[in-house]
Protein backbone atom coordinates (compact mmCIF):
# COMPACT_ATOMS: atom_id res chain seq x y z
CA UNK A 1 0.00 0.00 0.00
CA UNK A 2 1.66 3.48 -1.08
CA UNK A 3 2.55 5.83 2.05
CA UNK A 4 0.17 8.50 2.68
CA UNK A 5 1.16 11.83 1.71
CA UNK A 6 0.50 14.61 4.39
CA UNK A 7 -0.38 17.86 2.94
CA UNK A 8 -1.33 19.50 5.73
CA UNK A 9 0.23 23.40 4.70
CA UNK A 10 0.80 22.80 1.86
CA UNK A 11 -1.26 25.14 -1.22
CA UNK A 12 -3.26 23.86 -4.23
CA UNK A 13 -4.32 26.96 -6.25
CA UNK A 14 -6.20 29.04 -3.77
CA UNK A 15 -6.77 26.26 -1.23
CA UNK A 16 -4.06 25.94 1.53
CA UNK A 17 -4.83 22.98 3.71
CA UNK A 18 -5.58 23.07 7.17
CA UNK A 19 -5.53 19.38 8.27
CA UNK A 20 -7.36 16.12 7.60
CA UNK A 21 -10.60 15.22 7.72
CA UNK A 22 -12.43 12.18 9.70
CA UNK A 23 -14.22 11.22 6.83
CA UNK A 24 -13.33 8.88 3.56
CA UNK A 25 -15.32 9.96 0.53
CA UNK A 26 -15.02 6.67 -1.75
CA UNK A 27 -12.16 5.66 0.45
CA UNK A 28 -10.22 8.35 -0.12
CA UNK A 29 -8.52 10.39 2.13
CA UNK A 30 -10.22 14.04 2.69
CA UNK A 31 -8.43 17.13 3.39
CA UNK A 32 -10.09 20.51 5.25
CA UNK A 33 -8.93 23.63 3.55
CA UNK A 34 -9.18 27.06 3.33
CA UNK A 35 -9.28 29.49 0.68
CA UNK A 36 -7.82 32.36 -0.69
CA UNK A 37 -11.56 34.20 -0.07
CA UNK A 38 -11.95 33.06 3.66
CA UNK A 39 -14.32 30.39 2.74
CA UNK A 40 -13.59 26.73 3.88
CA UNK A 41 -14.16 23.18 2.28
CA UNK A 42 -13.67 19.99 2.39
CA UNK A 43 -11.42 18.23 -0.97
CA UNK A 44 -10.43 14.80 -1.79
CA UNK A 45 -6.65 14.25 -1.70
CA UNK A 46 -6.78 13.41 -5.87
CA UNK A 47 -8.99 16.64 -6.55
CA UNK A 48 -6.28 18.62 -4.99
CA UNK A 49 -2.93 16.94 -6.46
CA UNK A 50 -4.30 16.69 -9.92
CA UNK A 51 -5.34 20.37 -9.85
CA UNK A 52 -8.99 19.80 -10.59
CA UNK A 53 -9.94 21.44 -7.27
CA UNK A 54 -7.66 24.96 -6.96
CA UNK A 55 -10.44 26.85 -5.07
CA UNK A 56 -13.98 26.50 -2.64
CA UNK A 57 -15.45 27.33 -5.97
CA UNK A 58 -14.92 31.08 -6.09
CA UNK A 59 -13.19 30.57 -9.18
CA UNK A 60 -15.48 28.83 -11.14
CA UNK A 61 -18.04 31.08 -9.88
CA UNK A 62 -15.64 33.87 -11.23
CA UNK A 63 -15.34 32.30 -14.69
CA UNK A 64 -18.97 31.58 -15.50
CA UNK A 65 -19.68 34.91 -16.88
CA UNK A 66 -16.53 34.59 -19.06
CA UNK A 67 -17.29 31.34 -20.18
CA UNK A 68 -20.43 32.47 -21.52
CA UNK A 69 -19.71 34.98 -23.07
CA UNK A 70 -16.51 33.56 -24.56
CA UNK A 71 -17.79 30.42 -25.58
CA UNK A 72 -20.90 31.40 -25.78
CA UNK A 73 -22.81 28.41 -23.89
CA UNK A 74 -26.01 30.28 -24.17
CA UNK A 75 -27.50 32.64 -26.59
CA UNK A 76 -30.51 33.09 -27.43
CA UNK A 77 -31.63 29.63 -26.38
CA UNK A 78 -28.41 28.07 -28.31
CA UNK A 79 -26.73 25.69 -25.85
CA UNK A 80 -22.67 25.18 -26.40
CA UNK A 81 -22.44 21.39 -26.87
CA UNK A 82 -20.40 21.34 -23.67
CA UNK A 83 -23.39 21.99 -22.05
CA UNK A 84 -25.69 18.93 -23.60
CA UNK A 85 -22.70 16.63 -22.94
CA UNK A 86 -23.39 17.73 -18.66
CA UNK A 87 -26.88 17.37 -19.03
CA UNK A 88 -26.53 13.94 -20.97
CA UNK A 89 -24.48 12.78 -18.13
CA UNK A 90 -26.71 13.79 -15.38
CA UNK A 91 -30.10 12.66 -16.77
CA UNK A 92 -28.46 8.81 -17.57
CA UNK A 93 -27.89 8.81 -14.11
CA UNK A 94 -30.12 10.03 -12.29
CA UNK A 95 -33.73 10.04 -14.65
CA UNK A 96 -35.21 6.75 -14.16
CA UNK A 97 -36.85 7.48 -17.11
CA UNK A 98 -34.31 8.11 -19.49
CA UNK A 99 -33.63 5.32 -21.94
CA UNK A 100 -29.95 4.91 -20.93
CA UNK A 101 -30.60 4.97 -17.29
CA UNK A 102 -30.43 1.11 -16.41
CA UNK A 103 -26.96 1.53 -18.11
CA UNK A 104 -25.42 4.04 -15.37
CA UNK A 105 -27.78 5.06 -12.87
CA UNK A 106 -29.72 2.31 -12.60
CA UNK A 107 -26.22 -0.05 -11.65
CA UNK A 108 -24.96 2.56 -8.95
CA UNK A 109 -22.78 4.73 -11.39
CA UNK A 110 -23.42 8.58 -10.31
CA UNK A 111 -21.92 11.94 -10.96
CA UNK A 112 -19.84 13.75 -8.14
CA UNK A 113 -21.48 16.24 -6.52
CA UNK A 114 -19.27 18.85 -8.22
CA UNK A 115 -20.39 18.22 -11.72
CA UNK A 116 -23.46 18.95 -10.60
CA UNK A 117 -22.75 23.04 -11.12
CA UNK A 118 -22.21 23.03 -14.79
CA UNK A 119 -20.24 25.87 -15.06
CA UNK A 120 -18.02 23.61 -13.13
CA UNK A 121 -18.24 20.76 -15.37
CA UNK A 122 -17.88 23.32 -18.62
CA UNK A 123 -14.83 24.60 -16.84
CA UNK A 124 -13.07 21.71 -16.25
CA UNK A 125 -13.89 20.20 -19.81
CA UNK A 126 -12.71 23.08 -21.40
CA UNK A 127 -9.38 22.51 -19.52
CA UNK A 128 -9.20 18.97 -20.20
CA UNK A 129 -9.03 18.10 -23.65
CA UNK A 130 -13.01 18.97 -24.94
CA UNK A 131 -12.95 19.66 -28.87
CA UNK A 132 -15.86 19.38 -30.95
CA UNK A 133 -17.12 15.78 -31.73
CA UNK A 134 -15.13 14.51 -28.75
CA UNK A 135 -17.75 12.38 -26.12
CA UNK A 136 -16.83 12.27 -22.29
CA UNK A 137 -15.69 8.72 -21.44
CA UNK A 138 -14.67 7.25 -18.05
CA UNK A 139 -11.46 5.26 -17.92
CA UNK A 140 -13.24 3.12 -15.41
CA UNK A 141 -16.16 1.52 -16.78
CA UNK A 142 -17.74 0.42 -13.69
CA UNK A 143 -16.47 3.67 -12.10
CA UNK A 144 -18.35 7.42 -11.32
CA UNK A 145 -18.59 10.58 -13.28
CA UNK A 146 -15.90 12.56 -11.51
CA UNK A 147 -12.49 14.33 -12.69
CA UNK A 148 -10.01 11.40 -11.91
CA UNK A 149 -12.29 9.00 -14.09
CA UNK A 150 -13.07 10.85 -17.33
CA UNK A 151 -11.40 12.55 -20.41
CA UNK A 152 -12.69 13.38 -24.06
CA UNK A 153 -12.31 10.45 -26.72
CA UNK A 154 -13.64 10.28 -29.98
CA UNK A 155 -16.94 8.05 -30.96
CA UNK A 156 -15.12 5.13 -31.76
CA UNK A 157 -12.51 5.09 -28.99
CA UNK A 158 -15.91 6.16 -26.80
CA UNK A 159 -17.53 2.48 -28.50
CA UNK A 160 -14.82 0.35 -27.21
CA UNK A 161 -14.67 1.12 -23.72
CA UNK A 162 -17.97 -0.27 -23.66
CA UNK A 163 -18.99 -2.56 -20.62
CA UNK A 164 -21.02 -4.84 -22.86
CA UNK A 165 -18.41 -5.32 -25.68
CA UNK A 166 -17.75 -8.83 -26.85
CA UNK A 167 -13.64 -9.88 -27.26
CA UNK A 168 -12.98 -12.28 -29.96
CA UNK A 169 -9.81 -14.20 -30.49
CA UNK A 170 -8.50 -15.10 -34.11
CA UNK A 171 -5.30 -16.06 -34.80
CA UNK A 172 -3.64 -15.30 -31.60
CA UNK A 173 -4.86 -11.96 -31.66
CA UNK A 174 -7.83 -10.48 -29.11
CA UNK A 175 -9.63 -7.28 -29.91
CA UNK A 176 -13.63 -5.90 -30.09
CA UNK A 177 -15.71 -6.88 -32.33
CA UNK A 178 -15.98 -3.45 -33.86
CA UNK A 179 -12.37 -3.54 -34.11
CA UNK A 180 -12.61 -6.76 -36.34
CA UNK A 181 -14.94 -4.84 -38.64
CA UNK A 182 -12.52 -2.64 -39.03
CA UNK A 183 -10.08 -4.54 -39.91
CA UNK A 184 -11.95 -6.98 -41.82
CA UNK A 185 -13.25 -4.53 -44.23
CA UNK A 186 -16.72 -5.01 -42.95
CA UNK A 187 -19.81 -3.83 -41.51
CA UNK A 188 -19.91 -4.07 -37.76
CA UNK A 189 -23.66 -4.88 -38.26
CA UNK A 190 -22.52 -7.71 -40.94
CA UNK A 191 -20.12 -9.23 -38.24
CA UNK A 192 -22.50 -8.81 -35.66
CA UNK A 193 -25.16 -10.83 -37.56
CA UNK A 194 -23.08 -13.34 -38.61
CA UNK A 195 -21.52 -14.62 -35.29
CA UNK A 196 -24.89 -13.54 -33.19
CA UNK A 197 -27.69 -14.52 -35.00
CA UNK A 198 -26.73 -17.02 -37.56
CA UNK A 199 -23.56 -18.66 -35.49
CA UNK A 200 -21.14 -18.53 -37.85
CA UNK A 201 -17.28 -20.06 -37.05
CA UNK A 202 -15.06 -16.95 -36.04
CA UNK A 203 -12.99 -17.85 -38.94
CA UNK A 204 -15.71 -17.65 -41.76
CA UNK A 205 -17.43 -14.50 -39.85
CA UNK A 206 -14.11 -12.46 -40.26
CA UNK A 207 -12.85 -13.94 -43.85
CA UNK A 208 -15.78 -14.42 -45.90
CA UNK A 209 -16.61 -11.62 -48.54
CA UNK A 210 -19.86 -10.02 -48.07
CA UNK A 211 -22.11 -11.02 -51.08
CA UNK A 212 -22.77 -7.56 -53.45
CA UNK A 213 -26.61 -7.75 -54.55
CA UNK A 214 -26.52 -7.40 -58.00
Amino acid sequence: MPKKIDLTGRRFGRLVVLYECNERKNGKVVWHCRCDCENEVNVRSGSLTSGNTTSCGCYNRERVAEVHTTHGMSRQGEYHPVYWAWRTMLQRCENPNDKCYKDYGGRGITVCDEWHNSAIFINWALANGWKEGLQIDRIDNNGNYEPDNCRFVTPKENSRNRRNNRLITFDDKTQTMAEWAEEAGISYLVLCSRINKYHWPIERALTEPVRRRA
